[in-house]
C-alpha cells in the first residue's frame, strides 16, 4: 500500500522538482553571479547579496509596496466580503459575479492598456465624457490611485468567489436559529458570518500578499514607476534590474531577498490569524 501511494505521487513530486525546484536552484546559482546574460559569468559570491542591502533603490521599491499593500489589502478584503453578502440570494447574484470576474478573465497587459486609453489625463474618453482627470501622471497620490483600482477592479471578481463559496458553507439552521433568537441582521453577520469566514478571508489575504508583490505588469504598462519613481513596486525594481539595466546576477539576489520576505509575512499572517482564532 505505501509503494502504491508513492507511485501515484511521483506525477506530482515531478512537476514540483521540474517547474518549482530545479528554477529555484538555478536563481540560487545566478545570484552568485555577476552576468549581463551575455558572455561567461563571473563568481561573486554573497557580493550581491552585500550590494543590495546598500541598494536605496531597493528598499523604496520595498517602501512603496509596502503602501501599495496597505492600501489595497484591506480594500480588496473588505470589499469582497461586502459585495459577497450583499448579493448573496438575490436575483442579480449570478450576473454580478459574471460581471466581476470578465477583468479576471482579460490579460493583464490588455486590461491596462484599455485603462491607459480610458483615464489619460490627457485624451482618455472618460476624461472627455465626464471632464474628471485624475492627474496619475504628474501627482505620486494619483498614480497609487490608479494602480490601486486597477489592481482591485482586477481580482476582487475572486474575492467575491472565494467569499461566497465561504458563505455556501454555512449552515442555514444556525443562521434560523439566530433569528428566532431574536438577532438582527447587524448581529447575525457580526457573531456568526464573519467568524465562519475566517478561513476564506485568510486565504484571500496569502494570495492577495503574493499578488502585491509580484504586480508589476500594471506598473510597466500605466506609469512605468512614474512619477519620480513614486509607484516602482518590488516588482518592477526586478525587471528594471534584470531586463533593463542586464543585471541578472543582481535581480536573482533580488529575487531571493523578496522571496525570503514573502514567505516571512506569510508566516507571520498564518500565526497571526491562528492566534485570533478561537
Amino acid at each position: 500500500m505505501r509503494r502504491g501511494a508513492w507511485l501515484y505521487a511521483l506525477p506530482a513530486a515531478a512537476l514540483l522538482v521540474l517547474f518549482v525546484l530545479v528554477p529555484f536552484a538555478s536563481v540560487v546559482r545566478y545570484a552568485t553571479w555577476s552576468w549581463s546574460g551575455f558572455g561567461e559569468p563571473v563568481r561573486v559570491g554573497a557580493q550581491n547579496l552585500v550590494d543590495l542591502m546598500r541598494d536605496g533603490a531597493f528598499w523604496r521599491s520595498l517602501r512603496t509596496t509596502a503602501v501599495f499593500a496597505a492600501l489595497t489589502l484591506p480594500s480588496f478584503l473588505l470589499l469582497s466580503r461586502a459585495i459577497a453578502i450583499a448579493i448573496e440570494g438575490t436575483r442579480l447574484e449570478h450576473l454580478v459575479k459574471a460581471l466581476l470576474l470578465l477583468p479576471a478573465l482579460t490579460t493583464v497587459a490588455g486590461a491596462a492598456i484599455s485603462w491607459f486609453l480610458l483615464y489619460n489625463p490627457s485624451y482618455g474618453l472618460v476624461v472627455e465624457l465626464t471632464g474628471f482627470a485624475l492627474p496619475w501622471e504628474r501627482e505620486p497620490w494619483a498614480a497609487m490611485a490608479i494602480i490601486v483600482l486597477f489592481t482591485l477592479w482586477q481580482n476582487t471578481g475572486f474575492g467575491v468567489l472565494v467569499i461566497s463559496a465561504g458563505l455556501r458553507g454555512i449552515p442555514l439552521e444556525v443562521k434560523e436559529a439566530a433569528r428566532v433568537d431574536g438577532a438582527t441582521e447587524t448581529h447575525l453577520r457580526r457573531r456568526i458570518v464573519y467568524p465562519m469566514l475566517r478561513a476564506p478571508m485568510t486565504f484571500l489575504l496569502i494570495i492577495g500578499s503574493a499578488l502585491v508583490v509580484q504586480s508589476y505588469t500594471a506598473v510597466y504598462l500605466l506609469t512605468r514607476g512614474n512619477p519620480f519613481g513614486t509607484t516602482r513596486v518590488v516588482g518592477y525594481y526586478l525587471y528594471e534590474t534584470a531586463f533593463e539595466r542586464l543585471q541578472l546576477g543582481y535581480g536573482a539576489a533580488a529575487t531571493l531577498l523578496v522571496l525570503t520576505l514573502v514567505v516571512v509575512v506569510a508566516v507571520l499572517e498564518l500565526w497571526i490569524v491562528a492566534r485570533r482564532s478561537p
